[in-house]
Protein backbone atom coordinates (compact mmCIF):
# COMPACT_ATOMS: atom_id res chain seq x y z
CA UNK A 1 0.00 0.00 0.00
CA UNK A 2 1.44 3.37 -1.04
CA UNK A 3 2.17 5.87 1.68
CA UNK A 4 -0.21 8.82 1.90
CA UNK A 5 2.36 11.64 1.73
CA UNK A 6 -0.23 14.36 2.33
CA UNK A 7 -1.45 12.60 5.47
CA UNK A 8 2.12 12.14 6.73
CA UNK A 9 2.81 15.86 6.23
CA UNK A 10 -0.48 16.80 7.94
CA UNK A 11 0.32 14.65 10.97
CA UNK A 12 3.82 16.11 11.30
CA UNK A 13 2.43 19.62 11.07
CA UNK A 14 -0.16 18.88 13.73
CA UNK A 15 2.39 17.22 16.04
CA UNK A 16 4.79 20.17 15.98
CA UNK A 17 2.16 22.78 16.84
CA UNK A 18 1.25 24.11 13.40
CA UNK A 19 2.97 26.30 10.84
CA UNK A 20 3.31 29.21 13.29
CA UNK A 21 5.82 27.13 15.26
CA UNK A 22 8.17 26.58 12.27
CA UNK A 23 11.27 28.73 11.82
CA UNK A 24 12.71 26.80 8.88
CA UNK A 25 12.04 23.57 6.96
CA UNK A 26 14.46 21.54 4.83
CA UNK A 27 15.27 17.91 4.12
CA UNK A 28 18.26 15.70 3.43
CA UNK A 29 18.37 12.24 1.82
CA UNK A 30 16.37 10.55 4.58
CA UNK A 31 15.10 13.14 7.08
CA UNK A 32 12.73 16.06 7.30
CA UNK A 33 14.71 18.81 9.08
CA UNK A 34 12.70 21.37 11.03
CA UNK A 35 13.85 24.32 13.11
CA UNK A 36 11.16 24.84 15.76
CA UNK A 37 10.35 28.16 17.45
CA UNK A 38 9.01 26.64 20.69
CA UNK A 39 9.98 23.03 21.48
CA UNK A 40 7.39 22.84 24.28
CA UNK A 41 4.63 22.86 21.65
CA UNK A 42 5.92 19.67 20.00
CA UNK A 43 3.91 16.56 20.86
CA UNK A 44 6.53 13.79 20.77
CA UNK A 45 3.90 11.06 21.23
CA UNK A 46 2.01 12.20 18.11
CA UNK A 47 5.27 12.61 16.19
CA UNK A 48 6.20 9.01 16.98
CA UNK A 49 2.89 7.84 15.49
CA UNK A 50 3.10 9.81 12.22
CA UNK A 51 2.28 7.56 9.28
CA UNK A 52 5.45 6.44 7.46
CA UNK A 53 7.83 7.96 10.03
CA UNK A 54 10.66 5.72 11.21
CA UNK A 55 11.62 7.82 14.22
CA UNK A 56 12.67 11.32 15.18
CA UNK A 57 15.37 13.05 17.17
CA UNK A 58 16.78 16.50 17.87
CA UNK A 59 20.31 17.41 16.84
CA UNK A 60 22.14 20.66 16.12
CA UNK A 61 19.04 22.70 16.97
CA UNK A 62 16.87 20.82 14.45
CA UNK A 63 13.96 18.43 14.90
CA UNK A 64 14.66 15.63 12.41
CA UNK A 65 11.93 13.20 11.36
CA UNK A 66 13.13 10.09 9.53
CA UNK A 67 11.13 8.97 6.48
CA UNK A 68 13.78 7.31 4.33
CA UNK A 69 15.22 7.74 0.85
CA UNK A 70 12.70 8.44 -1.88
CA UNK A 71 9.95 9.19 0.64
CA UNK A 72 11.19 12.23 2.52
CA UNK A 73 11.27 14.50 -0.55
CA UNK A 74 7.59 13.73 -1.33
CA UNK A 75 6.53 14.26 2.29
CA UNK A 76 8.55 17.48 2.30
CA UNK A 77 6.76 18.79 -0.81
CA UNK A 78 3.40 18.14 0.85
CA UNK A 79 4.63 19.66 4.09
CA UNK A 80 5.65 22.88 2.32
CA UNK A 81 2.24 23.09 0.60
CA UNK A 82 0.25 22.56 3.78
CA UNK A 83 2.35 24.69 6.13
CA UNK A 84 2.86 27.61 3.76
CA UNK A 85 6.47 28.04 4.90
CA UNK A 86 9.23 28.82 2.42
CA UNK A 87 11.44 25.91 1.43
CA UNK A 88 15.00 26.22 2.75
CA UNK A 89 18.29 24.55 1.89
CA UNK A 90 20.14 22.47 4.49
CA UNK A 91 22.62 25.33 4.90
CA UNK A 92 19.81 27.81 5.54
CA UNK A 93 18.19 25.46 8.05
CA UNK A 94 21.53 25.04 9.77
CA UNK A 95 21.96 28.82 9.93
CA UNK A 96 18.46 29.21 11.38
CA UNK A 97 19.13 26.55 14.01
CA UNK A 98 22.34 28.36 15.00
CA UNK A 99 20.23 31.31 16.17
CA UNK A 100 18.17 29.12 18.52
CA UNK A 101 18.96 28.97 22.23
CA UNK A 102 20.70 31.42 24.54
CA UNK A 103 24.11 33.00 23.99
CA UNK A 104 25.94 30.27 25.91
CA UNK A 105 24.27 27.49 23.88
CA UNK A 106 25.08 29.26 20.62
CA UNK A 107 28.71 29.71 21.68
CA UNK A 108 29.01 26.02 22.54
CA UNK A 109 27.48 25.09 19.18
CA UNK A 110 29.98 27.31 17.32
CA UNK A 111 32.90 25.69 19.17
CA UNK A 112 31.45 22.26 18.40
CA UNK A 113 31.11 23.11 14.70
CA UNK A 114 34.74 24.27 14.63
CA UNK A 115 36.32 21.37 16.52
CA UNK A 116 34.26 18.32 15.49
CA UNK A 117 35.57 18.16 11.87
CA UNK A 118 39.21 18.14 13.01
CA UNK A 119 38.79 15.61 15.85
CA UNK A 120 39.88 12.62 13.68
CA UNK A 121 43.18 14.31 12.86
CA UNK A 122 43.80 15.22 16.52
CA UNK A 123 42.85 11.73 17.73
CA UNK A 124 45.13 10.03 15.18
CA UNK A 125 48.04 12.30 16.06
CA UNK A 126 47.45 11.99 19.82
CA UNK A 127 47.16 8.19 19.77
CA UNK A 128 50.33 7.83 17.71
CA UNK A 129 52.10 10.21 20.09
CA UNK A 130 51.00 8.09 23.07
CA UNK A 131 52.13 4.84 21.42
CA UNK A 132 55.52 6.33 20.55
CA UNK A 133 55.88 7.71 24.07
CA UNK A 134 55.25 4.25 25.52
CA UNK A 135 57.73 2.66 23.10
CA UNK A 136 60.35 5.29 23.93
CA UNK A 137 59.94 4.61 27.64
CA UNK A 138 60.25 0.85 27.16
CA UNK A 139 63.31 1.42 24.99
CA UNK A 140 64.96 3.65 27.60
CA UNK A 141 64.31 1.01 30.29
CA UNK A 142 65.78 -1.77 28.17
CA UNK A 143 62.47 -3.60 27.93
CA UNK A 144 62.61 -3.57 24.14
CA UNK A 145 65.32 -2.86 21.58
CA UNK A 146 64.36 0.41 19.92
CA UNK A 147 66.26 2.17 17.14
CA UNK A 148 65.08 5.79 17.17
CA UNK A 149 67.37 6.62 14.23
CA UNK A 150 65.58 4.29 11.82
CA UNK A 151 63.66 5.73 8.89
CA UNK A 152 60.38 4.19 10.12
CA UNK A 153 60.68 5.80 13.55
CA UNK A 154 61.45 9.17 11.98
CA UNK A 155 58.48 8.91 9.62
CA UNK A 156 56.20 8.00 12.56
CA UNK A 157 57.58 10.99 14.53
CA UNK A 158 56.82 13.25 11.59
CA UNK A 159 53.23 11.96 11.35
CA UNK A 160 52.54 12.16 15.07
CA UNK A 161 53.62 15.79 15.25
CA UNK A 162 51.79 16.90 12.10
CA UNK A 163 48.21 17.56 13.28
CA UNK A 164 49.06 19.02 16.69
CA UNK A 165 52.04 20.96 15.36
CA UNK A 166 49.85 22.55 12.70
CA UNK A 167 46.68 22.80 14.80
CA UNK A 168 46.28 26.53 14.07
CA UNK A 169 46.06 25.83 10.33
CA UNK A 170 43.36 23.18 10.85
CA UNK A 171 41.46 25.47 13.23
CA UNK A 172 41.81 28.41 10.85
CA UNK A 173 40.28 26.44 7.98
CA UNK A 174 37.46 25.00 10.11
CA UNK A 175 36.66 28.29 11.87
CA UNK A 176 36.50 30.25 8.61
CA UNK A 177 34.04 27.67 7.25
CA UNK A 178 31.84 28.09 10.35
CA UNK A 179 32.09 31.90 10.39
CA UNK A 180 31.18 32.15 6.70
CA UNK A 181 34.54 33.27 5.33
CA UNK A 182 37.05 31.84 2.87
CA UNK A 183 38.51 28.73 4.58
CA UNK A 184 41.82 29.11 2.73
CA UNK A 185 42.27 32.59 4.17
CA UNK A 186 41.58 31.07 7.58
CA UNK A 187 44.21 28.39 6.97
CA UNK A 188 46.67 31.05 5.80
CA UNK A 189 46.08 33.00 8.99
CA UNK A 190 46.76 29.85 11.02
CA UNK A 191 50.02 29.34 9.12
CA UNK A 192 50.96 32.96 9.82
CA UNK A 193 50.51 32.50 13.59
CA UNK A 194 52.99 29.61 13.67
CA UNK A 195 55.38 31.02 11.08
CA UNK A 196 59.01 30.00 11.50
CA UNK A 197 59.86 33.71 11.46
CA UNK A 198 58.53 33.87 15.04
CA UNK A 199 60.28 32.43 18.07
CA UNK A 200 58.51 29.14 18.79
CA UNK A 201 56.13 29.54 21.75
CA UNK A 202 57.53 26.37 23.32
CA UNK A 203 61.02 27.94 23.27
CA UNK A 204 59.96 31.36 24.57
CA UNK A 205 61.00 30.72 28.18
CA UNK A 206 64.44 29.55 27.01
CA UNK A 207 64.81 32.64 24.82
CA UNK A 208 63.93 34.89 27.77
CA UNK A 209 66.39 33.08 30.07
CA UNK A 210 69.16 33.31 27.46
CA UNK A 211 68.38 36.93 26.61
CA UNK A 212 67.63 36.12 22.97
CA UNK A 213 63.96 37.12 23.00
CA UNK A 214 63.14 39.42 20.08
CA UNK A 215 61.07 42.44 21.14
CA UNK A 216 59.76 44.97 18.63
CA UNK A 217 58.78 48.52 19.53
CA UNK A 218 55.34 49.57 18.33
CA UNK A 219 55.48 52.88 20.21
CA UNK A 220 59.13 53.29 21.33
CA UNK A 221 59.48 53.34 25.10
CA UNK A 222 55.76 52.75 25.69
CA UNK A 223 54.42 49.72 23.85
CA UNK A 224 56.25 46.71 22.44
CA UNK A 225 55.47 43.13 21.44
CA UNK A 226 57.42 39.92 21.83
CA UNK A 227 58.05 38.26 18.47
CA UNK A 228 56.63 34.90 19.56
CA UNK A 229 54.40 32.45 17.68
CA UNK A 230 51.12 30.97 18.87
CA UNK A 231 52.00 27.26 18.94
CA UNK A 232 49.65 25.43 21.30
CA UNK A 233 47.12 28.30 21.47
CA UNK A 234 43.47 28.00 20.46
CA UNK A 235 41.75 31.29 21.36
CA UNK A 236 43.97 33.61 19.22
CA UNK A 237 43.22 31.78 15.96
CA UNK A 238 39.47 31.63 16.68
CA UNK A 239 39.29 35.34 17.47
CA UNK A 240 41.57 36.19 14.55
CA UNK A 241 39.50 34.22 12.03
CA UNK A 242 36.28 35.79 13.36
CA UNK A 243 37.77 39.26 12.76
CA UNK A 244 38.99 38.16 9.32
CA UNK A 245 35.53 36.87 8.32
CA UNK A 246 33.81 39.93 9.77
CA UNK A 247 35.71 42.21 7.40
CA UNK A 248 35.73 39.79 4.46
CA UNK A 249 31.93 39.45 4.33
CA UNK A 250 31.45 43.21 4.47
CA UNK A 251 34.14 43.92 1.90
CA UNK A 252 32.45 41.54 -0.57
CA UNK A 253 29.44 43.87 -0.48
CA UNK A 254 31.31 47.11 -1.18
CA UNK A 255 34.36 46.19 -3.29
CA UNK A 256 33.65 46.32 -7.08
CA UNK A 257 33.36 42.86 -8.60
CA UNK A 258 36.35 43.32 -10.92
CA UNK A 259 38.63 43.99 -7.90
CA UNK A 260 36.95 41.63 -5.43
CA UNK A 261 39.09 38.56 -6.15
CA UNK A 262 42.40 40.10 -5.08
CA UNK A 263 41.46 43.25 -3.13
CA UNK A 264 39.05 41.68 -0.60
CA UNK A 265 41.48 38.98 0.64
CA UNK A 266 44.27 41.55 0.91
CA UNK A 267 42.16 44.03 2.88
CA UNK A 268 40.62 41.27 5.04
CA UNK A 269 44.01 39.98 6.15
CA UNK A 270 45.30 43.53 6.66
CA UNK A 271 42.27 44.41 8.80
CA UNK A 272 42.79 41.25 10.84
CA UNK A 273 46.44 42.13 11.53
CA UNK A 274 45.61 45.70 12.54
CA UNK A 275 42.78 44.64 14.88
CA UNK A 276 44.57 41.83 16.71
CA UNK A 277 43.71 42.12 20.43
CA UNK A 278 45.76 39.06 21.38
CA UNK A 279 49.31 40.05 20.57
CA UNK A 280 51.69 39.59 23.48
CA UNK A 281 52.32 43.19 24.62
CA UNK A 282 54.34 44.48 27.50
CA UNK A 283 55.12 47.96 28.78
CA UNK A 284 58.64 49.24 28.23
CA UNK A 285 59.28 51.13 31.46
CA UNK A 286 62.96 51.79 30.95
Amino acid sequence: MALDYAEAAREVLEAIGGSSNIVSAAHCATRLRLVIADDSKVDKAKLDDVVGAKGNFQAAGQLQVIFGTGTVDKVYDEFIKQSGVTAASKAEAKEASANQGNAFQRAIKVLSDVFVPIIPAIVASGMLMGIMGALSYMGSQGIIALDTTSVWWRIASLINACALGNLQILLGFSAATVFGGNPYLGASLGALLISSDFINAYSASTAIAEGTMVTLDVIPGIYSIDWVGYQGHVIPILVGVWILCFFEKRLHKVVPEMFDLFLTPLLSVSCRLHHDPLRRPHLCLA
